[in-house]
């Protein structure tokens, strides 16, 4: 019984690591790429569709990406949407495709970009110390309960802090990895 709680407790710190890299995908690095459309939704079709499934997406140079629509109906439809997106990127319609110059990024903006990267990945160690914390709480539970013993419970305790302490660890690398991306010129 405890050790499926530490298994739920590493496992909903993975969920939280990959929730992380999904996340920080979407901070513009100078660079272009595919990843930075993800969160943008189209209204097309009588539905909310991602912009990969109106259109393919290309990036032919490493500051551009372009948008071609299967139905070019859609490009004023895809450039509102990415007008009123928060990727802070102006398209350009040319009648058959959208395309998307990536500035390069000022050292001001690099600063406040690695800024938000620590304030992200600062939450999601917060979430995985919250995970711990919830597993101790249930540990305690199971000791008043008699269901596992005072040295038992200690265990466990020990090894959700190394698990917590693993995950911690993961998270400040994949910070710094992105840090070390959004500062490379």
């Amino acid at each position: 019984m405890a050790n499926a709680v530490v298994d739920l407790a590493r496992e909903s710190m993975e969920e939280r690591i990959e929730a992380l890299k999904r996340e920080l995908t979407r901070i513009r690095t100078g660079r272009a790429s595919r990843t930075l459309l993800d969160g943008i939704k189209v209204n097309a079709y009588g539905s909310t569709l991602p912009v990969d499934q109106v259109g393919t997406i290309t990036v032919p140079e490493s500051r551009m990406i372009v948008i071609q629509p299967w139905d070019p109906q859609m490009l004023a439809v895809l450039e509102k949407a990415i007008m009123t997106s928060d990727i802070g990127l102006t398209p350009a319609n040319d009648g058959k495709v959208i395309r998307l110059n990536i500035p390069q990024l000022t050292e001001e903006r690099r600063k406040e970009l690695v800024k938000q990267v620590k304030k992200i990945s600062e939450e999601y160690k917060v979430g995985v110390r919250n995970d711990r914390r919830d597993a101790n709480e249930t540990f305690k539970t199971q000791k008043n309960d008699k269901e596992i013993s005072e040295d038992e419970m200690f265990r466990y305790q020990e090894e959700v802090q190394k698990v917590t302490d693993e995950f911690i660890t993961r998270i400040d690398e994949i910070a710094a990895g992105k840090e070390k991306e959004v500062m490379e010129v």
